[in-house]
């Protein structure tokens, strides 16, 4: 019998890190690759094609000058969020939060943190978050695998 680490056995707080866990989602939903596809809209869409979603690119930080790597699929979906902000308002919360993490290259973020950027009760994000249900593979760092 395998043991869970002790890590997913803790619950979460506010403080938590949560992000998209990609491959969890890949795993359970077999609709998240058209769901992405239909965030991106058909310029991005296109550029996505010529640049190949599997590829990775050089992705410079505006204030660091860090230059990291992303997924071209990822990568996209976060101009796409940053260049609509005002398409993001009104979004059920589920949503603001999906789109908050595809912005920030899905960078984790707690409950407070998100609470602060989307100007909600971070303790109602946080019982989103942390539910029986995942909502479109966003779970907390430690529990990833």
């Amino acid at each position: 019998m395998s043991e869970k680490p002790i890590s997913s056995l803790l619950k979460p707080t506010l403080e938590t890190p949560f992000h998209i866990d990609f491959q969890w989602w890949q795993e359970h939903d077999p609709e998240w690759n058209a769901y992405l596809h239909g965030l991106l809209g058909e310029d991005l869409e296109k550029q996505l094609q010529e640049v190949g979603e599997e590829n990775e690119l050089d992705v410079v930080d505006p204030v660091t000058a860090e230059v990291s790597r992303a997924n071209a699929l990822q990568y996209f979906l976060a101009q796409k969020m940053n260049q609509n902000e005002d398409e993001n308002k009104g979004l059920s919360l589920v949503e603001a939060i999906f789109r908050e993490f595809l912005k920030n290259a899905n960078l984790p973020l707690s409950s407070n943190e998100l609470g602060t950027i989307l100007d909600r009760p971070p303790n109602t994000i946080l019982k989103t978050l942390s539910g029986a249900r995942v909502y479109r593979g966003m779970r907390p760092v430690s529990t990833a695998s």
